[in-house]
């Protein structure tokens, strides 16, 4: 419950179905509501599911100024610009690959490279990745660290999927579960929130003065832990359930109508 007069030091705003619809385009009124932010002089941080370069081109097209963002859910840490790496988790991911092609033989696989693109072992449906796409053997894929992996079965029913995720069971990485058959694995304790608490604690921001908007279940753990935790209309029961407060869909501008309850032009 925000206290009276509150108004947030710093914005919080995943970007897929936040930001952007499920087209991928960005409204003119998104624009206009984050240039309000920026005219306070407030930091505005994107804290998402996507690696940096699916996240980069949102980050220019917003016109950000120089400062901090949130990828692969929590995982990675990026300034920018110019470029620079100010964290990176990982963890090893050859036991939950080998346990998820056991459960899933025909499993797609993706292992994130920073600011690349992926190494995968099969191909994904088009339009899920953005970078370079590596092939590489399943050995080949276990032998590095990574900082996320991506597991995509399309043909599997998502009730099915979730099941799926269930019996992985494996300890050390932690799980979130997209809205249709995908699955991102990232080391254990790593999440949006955790990134975000070490940009406010960078920046001397406490979270109970952090506003944070999302719709999907890797969004949970920031809007639980940010002073406000709004969750767009379009959000499944699962995730608004965390959230302080549920605003309207997007197609309603749901993400806008709430920056603007805090920042008028």
């Amino acid at each position: 419950m925000t206290r009276p007069g509150w108004r947030p030091k710093l914005v919080a705003l995943d970007i897929d179905g936040t930001l952007l619809d499920h087209e991928g385009r960005l409204p003119d009124h998104i624009r206009d509501s984050v240039n309000m932010i920026k005219t306070a002089g407030v930091r505005v941080v994107l804290s998402t599911g996507r690696g940096w370069s699916a996240t980069q081109p949102i980050f220019d097209a917003l016109e950000l100024p120089a400062g901090p963002a949130v990828c692969s859910n929590g995982a990675v840490l990026v300034n920018y610009p110019p470029f620079e790496l100010a964290r990176v988790a990982t963890f090893d991911p050859g036991p939950v690959i080998r346990r998820v092609l056991e459960l899933a033989p025909n499993a797609r696989i993706a292992v994130e490279v920073i600011g690349v693109g992926f190494r995968l072992n099969r191909a994904f449906p088009e339009g899920d990745l953005n970078g370079e796409m590596i092939f590489e053997t399943v050995d080949e894929l276990c032998a590095q660290p990574a900082s996320r992996i991506i597991v995509r079965a399309p043909d599997v029913p998502q009730s099915a999927f979730v099941e799926l995720a269930d019996r992985i069971g494996m300890h050390g990485v932690s799980y979130a579960i997209g809205w249709s058959s995908w699955l991102d694995i990232a080391p254990e304790g790593i999440n949006k929130a955790s990134g975000l608490e070490q940009i406010c604690t960078q920046f001397g921001i406490r979270p109970r003065d952090v506003l944070a908007i999302g719709d999907g279940f890797n969004d949970i753990e920031m809007l639980q832990w940010a002073g406000r935790g709004v969750a767009v209309g379009d959000a499944a029961p699962g995730v608004q359930e965390y959230a302080d407060h549920v605003t309207e869909s997007f197609a309603e501008g749901g993400t806008s109508n709430e920056l603007r309850r805090w920042f008028v032009s």
